[in-house]
């Protein structure tokens, strides 16, 4: 299971979305869907 894997299993065991992970991490939804489709690596 890579990063991207995980970050999406983690944030739906816990009943985010990912506008609301974005908003708790500060970062935009764009960057979360980047992160979970492993398009980028930052």
């Amino acid at each position: 299971m890579n990063f991207a894997q995980k970050l999406q299993k983690k944030r739906k065991d816990a009943g985010f979305s990912q506008e609301q992970l974005a908003f708790e991490l500060n970062v935009s939804r764009q960057a979360v869907s980047k992160w979970e489709s492993g398009v980028s690596h930052s």
